[in-house]
């Protein structure tokens, strides 16, 4: 069946089985940010924007996206950059494997709520799985990054 999405603003088709997985779909276009970690649903990792809302890729069918925009990491790059700058400067990318499904569900929170509290951001972010650094150095960045935006982008 062939399958027709936008992809971070361009038109893709390609053939694919009735089985295949959004995550799988993306890939083979070159959005190679879109990772699969847990294949349970639940380490965030595959997180892509369909139709401008989180979903995980890996739960959703490439057919029911027909049509559809379909956003990854490759898709927001001067966004991503600039949020996750202050991910790296708190020294929460180790081994950086979460960080770009990370990075998507923190800029979704911020569209949601462009200045949540702290427990906003941890119940958002609950669903994001991290091996490496215990989540406290991504909530410092993203504290930071509220801030540097209250602030109108400049450092206090």
């Amino acid at each position: 069946m062939i399958v027709s999405i936008y992809l971070n603003g361009k038109p893709v088709s390609r053939d694919v089985r009735p089985d295949t997985l959004l995550i799988d779909y993306v890939r083979a276009e070159g959005a190679l940010s879109v990772k699969r970690g847990c294949e349970t649903s639940n380490c965030g990792l595959c997180t892509v924007f369909l139709d401008g809302r989180p979903v995980l890729s890996c739960s959703v069918l490439a057919a029911r996206a027909e049509g559809r925009a379909v956003t990854t990491l490759e898709g927001l790059k001067e966004e991503a950059a600039e949020f996750g700058a202050f991910i790296a400067d708190q020294g929460a990318e180790q081994c950086g494997f979460c960080n770009p499904g990370f990075i998507m569900n923190a800029l979704a929170l911020f569209r949601e709520n462009p200045y949540p509290s702290e427990r906003e951001i941890r119940e958002y972010l609950a669903g994001n799985l991290c091996r490496c650094s215990g989540y406290e150095g991504q909530l410092r960045g993203i504290l930071a990054f509220l801030q540097w935006k209250q602030n109108g982008g400049r450092n206090e």
